[in-house]
């Protein structure tokens, strides 16, 4: 970089030199002219001539070492050379950047100074302006990779200006105007209104550098070692900041952006050092230049901060508005608030007296209670310890119910085992008897066959009558002891029954006198059978097929259908009949005692 660099100083003192050497020229005629010669008016013409063509042929020399990558400063030096000299691809990268970089380094400061001594806003026409946009797109398209169409490949530096768009959100009012202005046609053209517009809107620098923070995506569009992929990218982007300066009107509609030759025209860098400022109007110059950013900036953040300041005051403004509606409105509050303090306080006297009068009451009425309270209480222990002692005195009859029952069901349960005893001998007599019969109708059938017989024979029939006659009285006496013994034990089948039905009679007068005291013990009343006409669960009336059955748990009754189930209690030693409620809800006690 170092070498580049002075290779590029040294064309440009080159230039300077030959710059200098012209101009003696110039100032000999002067002075011929000066002593009344007329050689010197003669001699102007050849002088002029030879100033303009060699820098018209510099120009375009220059212009072609630029493109071709040779420095500036070595085809000064060797102008005699008809061809330029081939460099590796590395090192004319290198150049072609520090040519630029220098070419922009002058258009820019000929610029700067030629606005500042015109003193008026910029044009399009201005040709110092013109030069500095031809050098700036050199610069963006200085490594700038070709894009393959249907046409061919193409050069368009619209493709990462156009990505500044998607960077900067504030640049899509310049990108959408560049698209939209009529007769542009190409992408050269449409960059080209692009750098017109960003330069009116003293946004160059600023949109540049968005690209220079984003070379990840600058590298679909530009080859290692191009321009904006480098460091003097950066540089250049710095001195751009100094075009802020520079108020330019530009006109971009009408003119033809897409046809124009990028030719740098080196004749505006190329000055006569007589007519060349001195370093006292070039401190002046940055003086002023100083002075003027330094106002421009002084006034921005001035603009700013008096819009700061007017929107606080506008806010204040507000805020003291609310604060005093809300000063207002605390203030009625306060008042109202007093009025209901002072309202308050007359109610809460009137409520102390109040509430002391009824607690003098209530402390009456409360002693009052006390002493009836004590006689109750008095009262209804007496009435406890009778009903204490009537208890005791059931749960004994109780017992000795309970023992007696005990008794009668050991009874019953003996006449129950005799009475099986008793039938099952009376089911074995009626068989015995069935027997008999059935051989007393076969020997009356062996008799008849034998009285026919013996009416055949009359001595058969004499010896058969008195052999049938025999069997008969023996048959007959048997029946008859027979008969004597089935009705001994009809007499003993009675006789038991009886007692049977006796002994259940005592046992069901028992059992009722027992369920009548458990009921009386457990606060249910054991209902009558002529007390009920209807069924109490489905109001059916009771008939001679619809009987009446004591449900053992409430002592209600009920039909059969509604009386169906049985339980065990604790009043019984087996399960006994009870109602569906009953059923349902001793059910649902056990089921949530067991859990």
């Amino acid at each position: 970089m170092a070498d580049e660099a002075g290779e590029t100083n040294t064309a440009v003192e080159d230039g300077e030199a030959k710059q200098a050497e012209e101009p003696e020229v110039l100032g000999d005629a002067t002075d011929s002219e000066a002593s009344g010669d007329g050689r010197g008016q003669k001699e102007k013409p050849v002088a002029e001539s030879s100033w303009s063509a060699p820098i018209l042929s510099l120009a375009r020399k220059a212009t072609e070492t630029i493109s071709s990558g040779v420095s500036y400063g070595a085809a000064l030096r060797h102008p005699s050379t008809g061809s330029t000299a081939i460099l590796p691809a590395k090192d004319s990268m290198s150049i072609e950047r520090s040519n630029l970089l220098s070419m922009m380094k002058l258009s820019i400061k000929v610029l700067i100074q030629s606005s500042l001594s015109l003193g008026r806003t910029l044009d399009s026409d201005y040709p110092p302006l013109q030069q500095f946009f031809v050098v700036l797109e050199h610069c963006l398209k200085h490594g700038l990779k070709a894009k393959k169409t249907f046409i061919g490949q193409n050069k368009s530096i619209w493709g990462p200006l156009e990505l500044v768009e998607k960077l900067c959100p504030e640049s899509s009012d310049i990108a959408t105007s560049a698209r939209d202005l009529p007769g542009l046609k190409t992408g050269l053209g449409r960059a080209r209104a692009w750098l017109h517009l960003a330069l009116m809107q003293k946004k160059v620098a600023d949109y540049m550098k968005v690209l220079l923070d984003h070379k990840d995506l600058l590298s679909e569009f530009y080859d290692p070692g191009a321009l904006m992929m480098e460091e003097e990218g950066t540089v250049i982007v710095g001195m751009l900041v100094g075009l802020n300066v520079i108020d330019a009107n530009l006109c971009i509609k009408g003119e033809d952006l897409d046809s124009q030759v990028a030719v740098i025209d080196f004749s505006l860098y190329l000055k006569d050092p007589a007519s060349s400022e001195t370093p006292k109007d070039d401190a002046k110059m940055t003086a002023i230049l100083d002075q003027k950013h330094y106002i421009e900036e002084l006034n921005r953040h001035l603009s700013g901060t008096v819009t700061d300041l007017q929107a606080k005051m506008d806010s204040l403004e507000k805020t003291n508005s609310k604060l005093v509606e809300e000063l207002t409105a605390a203030t009625d509050r306060i008042n109202s608030l007093r009025d209901e303090q002072e309202q308050l306080k007359k109610e809460n006297e009137s409520i102390l007296q109040s509430s002391q009068k009824k607690e003098e009451a209530t402390l009456l009425d409360s002693q009052v209670e006390l002493e009836t309270y004590k006689q109750t209480r008095q009262g209804l222990d007496e009435m406890y310890n009778v009903v204490w002692k009537q208890y005791k005195e059931e749960k004994r009859i109780r017992q000795e119910l309970e023992r007696e029952l005990e008794l009668q069901v050991g009874l019953k349960q003996e006449m129950e085992v005799a009475m099986r005893l008793l039938e099952k001998d009376t089911h074995e007599k009626q068989d015995t008897l069935a027997a008999l019969r059935l051989q007393l109708d076969q020997v009356k059938t062996l008799n008849l066959q034998m009285f026919h017989k013996a009416q055949q024979s009359p001595f058969l029939s004499c010896v058969s009558r008195l052999g049938l006659e025999n069997e008969l009285r023996t048959e007959k006496e048997q029946r008859q002891s027979m008969q004597k013994a089935l009705q001994r034990e009809q007499d003993n089948s009675v006789e038991l029954r009886t007692q049977l039905q006796q002994l259940q009679g005592l046992h069901a007068v028992s059992i009722k006198h027992w369920i009548y005291a458990c009921f009386s013990c457990q606060g249910h009343a054991w209902l009558k059978d002529d007390e009920a006409t209807h069924c109490k669960q489905c109001q059916k009336e009771f008939s001679i097929s619809r009987r009446k059955h004591h449900c053992r748990n409430c002592g209600d009754i009920y039909c059969n259908s509604c009386s169906s189930n049985e339980l065990a209690l604790p009043s019984y030693p087996r399960p006994v009949r009870v109602c569906d409620v009953c059923h349902s809800l001793l059910l649902q006690r056990s089921s949530s005692t067991g859990s």
